[in-house]
C-alpha cells in the first residue's frame, strides 16, 4: 500500500520545555520524531535529570546534529563529541552538555525516545 506522511516541526503535536530545552515531537502515523534544541549552558544532569528522575540519562538516542556541539560522557567514563552533520547513537547511561555559545539543534529518530524524552514520568 502506497502512502506518505509529512509533518512540520514548525507545527509539532507536542512541545516540551524543561530548563534550556525544547523538544518538538511530530507523530508520523504512530512513529514519533523529535527536534531537540538545547541552549548554551544546557546540561542533562542539571536540566533533564529533575524531570527524568534518574542518575544519568537512560534514553537510547539515534539522531543527527544540525548545529552546535554536545559533549557526552558515559557512566563508564567513555566520552566524545557530536557536532554539525554528525549522525549518532548514544547508549543509555550518560550525561551530556552543550559546548560553546551556540545552541545544539538535532533530530531524534528513535520513536520511543522521541515519544518520552524530557517528559515528566
Amino acid at each position: 500500500m502506497a502512502g506518505m506522511t509529512v509533518r512540520s516541526f514548525d507545527s509539532p503535536d507536542e512541545s516540551r520545555t524543561p530548563d534550556k530545552t525544547t523538544v518538538d515531537v511530530v507523530d508520523l502515523g504512530g512513529v514519533k520524531a523529535g527536534r531537540i534544541t538545547f541552549q548554551p549552558g544546557w546540561k542533562w544532569s542539571e536540566c533533564i535529570k529533575p524531570v527524568a528522575g534518574t542518575d544519568s540519562c537512560q534514553a537510547h538516542h539515534v539522531g543527527v546534529v544540525v548545529s552546535g556541539t554536545m559533549h557526552i560522557v558515559h557512566d563508564d567514563g567513555t566520552e566524545g563529541d557530536a557536532g554539525p552533520g554528525d549522525a549518532y547513537i548514544i547508549e543509555p547511561g550518560h550525561d551530556a552538555w552543550v559546548v560553546g555559545d551556540e545552541p545544539l539543534v538535532g533530530y531524534e529518530f528513535n520513536s520511543s525516545t522521541a515519544q518520552t524524552y524530557a517528559k515528566p514520568s
